[in-house]
């Protein structure tokens, strides 16, 4: 035998597979209930978000708390896991919190793109440790619900534009945010609200 033939394997890192890209207008929601996940967004009253959001980041870090391997395994290869849902729910706070920043700093800004799929590979969601991904979320989801909370009344007209043209008003914009959470909630444990 050659030292080849009795070395040990090479270790190998696991490279999820990037999942089909997301390309659906979700604007959809501002219009009409969701069939998945049962959020009737136009009926959320965009003053309410701050206590949504603290309700879904107090079930994920919940769901966090769970077993490592359980919550990093993907239900087929191209979905992300529980806990890639999670880190993407902690960013998708994050973005938002700045989003809104910009629509009550500035008039009218044009947000920057942010590819969700190219940061989950990047940011190695699938690696992250769940439960400091929970602390992160729990700190983001108070940062905007905080956020929104401080908006002023003749603020909730104000607007913001993403690079596809869609338009929102700082209303619009914070029932569009919290469908997100919402969502990714039901697509981890198959709940629906309401």
């Amino acid at each position: 035998m050659t030292s080849a033939e009795t070395a040990a394997p090479a270790a190998t890192t696991f490279d999820p597979a990037a999942p089909v890209p997301d390309t659906k207008d979700w604007t959809w929601v501002l219009e009409r209930a969701c069939p998945d996940c049962g959020l009737d967004t136009p009926a959320v009253a965009p003053t309410t978000v701050p206590d949504l959001v603290r309700a879904n980041a107090a079930a994920w870090v919940a769901l966090l708390a769970g077993d490592r391997e359980v919550l990093a395994g993907r239900p087929d290869p191209t979905t992300w896991s529980a806990l890639e849902y999670a880190c993407h729910v902690r960013d998708v706070f994050r973005l938002f919190a700045h989003r809104l920043d910009l629509m009550l700093s500035q008039d009218g800004p044009l947000f920057p793109n942010w590819d969700q799929d190219e940061t989950a590979l990047a940011e190695r969601y699938h690696e992250q440790d769940p439960a400091v991904v929970g602390c992160e979320l729990a700190a983001a989801a108070e940062l905007i619900a905080a956020a929104f909370e401080q908006v002023a009344d003749d603020q909730w007209q104000r607007t913001g534009d993403r690079s596809d043209g869609a338009r929102f008003t700082v209303a619009t914009f914070a029932q569009y945010f919290i469908h997100d959470p919402v969502h990714h909630l039901f697509d981890v444990t198959g709940e629906r609200v309401g």
